[in-house]
């Protein structure tokens, strides 16, 4: 399944999650971290519970969306009651935030292991996103999951809030809109180590949710930087990141044309199609253009 749009629902509102599933993402996350006040989190454990279970196996539109949860972080003791509230419903996987290295990961998934054993769940079949890059240290370990040998890990994802926040950064963007020194590295760093990995790297919010135009530019630089997918905080995103993640008929058509150039000369490195030279990275990265189509 192709998670292109990932959609944060807070998990206190029940008027937007009845509404979550209508939009076109691929992926809901039920948020019971920075969206929930603490007061709210016990009845928002429910209400995501509720939301899960009546979500198993719904069918919206045509196609069948993920359904996340963002837990707290490991860092308190909140996550514990997350999971005991949401594991019973089944969630095809779980957002850890603030994630501080491959260790955390690890607990997390000790964890799973041992409710998916409990609820005779298919063991390994809650998967996990970790958002990289909320603290100075998560910032500072991102690398490290390069080398993680997690199997549930789906991707990496980041947040630049939390960050900014954490260091006293006054600034994200520069004039131009684009990301200051800090955020670039971090973003980078991340889209490294996930296709080191050969995980899915996903791109932060776009925190305007009014500026679409806004956001049509950055998902589709994101897409060409590399990442697959990115985060959305509004419904009204959702449509555009779905577009700007997917290949448009003139990419296929140039994809497949170079598939076949290269079957029909197997003993060629390098070729010219339409003016231009293709070599062996265009058509690896050809194949795989065509492979996502599936």
């Amino acid at each position: 399944m192709k998670l292109r749009s990932w959609l944060f629902v807070p998990g206190d509102s029940e008027r937007k999650l009845a509404k979550a599933g209508l939009c076109g993402a691929d992926a809901v996350i039920v948020d019971l971290e920075d969206a929930v006040a603490d007061e709210a989190k016990p009845a928002a454990r429910g209400r995501a519970f509720a939301w899960l279970d009546a979500h198993r196996t719904k069918l919206v539109a045509v196609s069948i969306f993920s359904r996340w949860v963002r837990i707290n972080s490991l860092a308190g003791e909140e996550w514990r009651a997350d999971l005991a509230a949401i594991m019973p419903a089944a969630p095809d996987g779980v957002m850890l935030p603030k994630a501080e290295g491959p260790g955390q990961v690890q607990q997390l998934a000790a964890e799973l292991f041992e409710w998916e054993e409990r609820l005779s769940l298919p063991l390994g079949s809650t998967r996990i996103l970790p958002q990289v890059g909320e603290t100075p240290m998560s910032a500072l370990t991102i690398s490290d999951f390069a080398k993680d040998q997690v199997m549930r890990i789906i991707g990496l994802t980041w947040g630049s809030e939390d960050l900014a926040a954490a260091i006293g950064a006054t600034r994200k963007r520069d004039g131009q809109g684009e990301w200051t020194d800090l955020f670039r590295m971090v973003r980078s760093t991340l889209l490294l180590a996930a296709h080191a990995r050969g995980i899915a790297p996903i791109e932060t919010t776009y925190a305007d949710f009014r500026d679409l135009e806004g956001l049509k530019h950055a998902a589709a630089m994101s897409r060409a930087d590399g990442f697959s997918g990115m985060l959305a905080i509004h419904p009204d995103q959702v449509e555009i990141i779905n577009a700007a993640f997917s290949p448009s008929e003139v990419e296929i058509a140039t994809a497949q044309a170079i598939v076949d150039l290269f079957a029909d000369n197997p003993d060629a490195a390098v070729l010219q199609l339409e003016g231009r030279m293709v070599e062996t990275p265009h058509l690896e990265a050809a194949r795989q253009l065509l492979a996502s189509l599936d």
